[in-house]
């Protein structure tokens, strides 16, 4: 599990940038919890909640901000975003689906791509200075943003945020509809906002940011009780049930005090148990008893690649890299697709630092680059790949992409200028690292 910055088309997604400010105070930079576990349970829970959305599963990518307030948004038609906050406040896999489908509903009912035409119609300056405001939050510079943020777009950005009533009712409505088709229970939708009951009362900065950017009140909270009277839905079944365990449970594992886990996982032993226990000795620091655990679950659960994935990190944050390699491959092999996967198996790898390992470490890392383009982290261990292969050029051109992707134009401008007069003249490495020139020198100058 790592944390980092998700941007996908930093350059050109101006909403993106824009409403990542919603969650990105002067106070508390936040990013992304990467961890293919995760990942893959919030995509099982709400795969049919798409489906019935009318929306492809594989098109939305579900990503967790590292962020203990509460809150869940959209950015644009590809993205929905929720806190670590939320996750760890739902008390059951109906809760979480009833904030998902209510997300997916502001990507089908169009809410998002009206904002999209909104923020291609501002100025370019105030438009410059969001995402310049979301980079320098990127890069944890928090206070940076909200300066700049605060002079480039003022009432005009605060005001983009929030959805408005009418949004939210069509949202609750549409939501509602698409737990039924999914045959999931609908009374998670007034449980969430159940816990949200009162704060209309509260002024505006002690307010949840999920109440900030989802207007609450009293009318929305009697029609969503409605609703849910005269359409119940199904039954949570087992596979959401275990999903949603796995996707707490790996996330508290890891963000909960230690002492906390344990106390919750003592004399107890599924297989989810097991996992936070590893989890928990791995942070406590307890090398040994968190390496017999993993391995332990591992032995029990052989087909499973994200407990082998599990076991890589343990391993290779313990300083075994060799070990690190093979449990790493394991969960390649099972799940060879995984850009997460292929990411720790190519750190691994170079981490173990032969001949033999670096150029299996480039190949990993390549292939997942391929699949997941937005992971600092990757962009990193790439650089180093390339540059142990004696790929300079290369090395320099996803250096430049990292801090570009982070934000520090300054550092990205720098390492692209090396690449440019590095790499062959006309070729499409060529052509990006002189796209990423360009753009930092026009930052830099502005």
């Amino acid at each position: 599990m790592m944390v980092s910055v998700v941007r996908k088309a930093l350059f050109v997604v101006t909403l993106c940038a824009i409403a990542m400010l919603s969650v990105i105070s002067p106070a508390h930079a936040a990013g992304i919890i990467r961890d293919p576990e995760i990942e893959r349970a919030l995509d099982e829970l709400v795969r049919p909640i798409l489906q019935a959305a009318g929306l492809n599963p594989s098109s939305i990518d579900i990503l967790v901000v590292d962020d203990r307030s509460l809150n869940a948004f959209v950015t644009d038609p590809t993205r929905i975003f929720i806190h670590s906050g939320l996750l760890l406040k739902m008390g059951n896999a109906s809760q979480l689906q009833s904030v998902l489908a209510h997300e997916a509903a502001h990507i089908a009912n169009g809410h998002i791509t009206r904002r999209m035409a909104n923020a291609r119609s501002s100025s370019k300056i105030a438009a410059l200075g969001i995402l310049l405001a979301a980079a320098a939050a990127a890069s944890g510079r928090g206070d940076a943003a909200g300066g700049i943020a605060a002079g480039a777009a003022g009432a005009a950005q605060r005001s983009f945020f929030a959805h408005t009533r009418a949004e939210e009712a069509s949202a609750d409505q549409a939501g509602i509809r698409y737990m039924v088709r999914a045959g999931v229970p609908t009374q998670g939708a007034v449980d969430v906002l159940n816990l949200f009951h009162g704060q209309e009362s509260l002024s505006l900065r002690r307010r949840d940011a999920y109440v900030r950017s989802h207007p609450l009140t009293r009318d929305r909270q009697r029609a969503m009780a409605g609703f849910v009277a005269g359409n119940p839905g199904g039954q949570t079944s087992q596979t959401d049930a275990y999903w949603f365990a796995r996707a707490q449970g790996k996330l508290s594992a890891f963000t909960q005090s230690t002492s906390w886990t344990l106390r919750r996982v003592r004399g107890q032993n599924d297989a989810i148990s097991v996992m936070r226990a590893a989890v928990a000795y791995h942070r406590t620091p307890d090398p040994q008893k968190a390496i017999s655990t993993i391995t332990q679950l591992a032995n029990s659960r052989p087909n499973d690649p994200y407990v082998h994935e599990l076991r890589g990190q343990i391993l290779l944050e313990s300083r075994q890299f060799p070990n690190a390699v093979n449990a790493y491959g394991r969960a390649v092999q099972l799940a060879p697709n995984n850009a997460l996967m292929l990411a720790g198996y190519g750190r691994a790898l170079l981490a173990v630092n032969t001949a033999d390992s670096n150029r299996r470490a480039l190949d990993a890392l390549t292939r997942a680059r391929t699949r997941d383009g937005a992971d600092p982290r990757l962009l990193r261990d790439l650089g180093v790949a390339y540059a142990k292969a004696g790929q300079n050029g290369m090395a320099s051109l996803t250096t430049a992409e990292r801090y570009a992707l982070l934000g520090r134009f300054r550092n990205a401008g720098i390492h692209a200028q090396r690449a440019v007069g590095l790499l062959p003249r006309g070729s499409a490495a060529w052509r990006r690292a002189d796209d990423i020139l360009q753009t930092a020198q026009r930052i830099n100058r502005g």
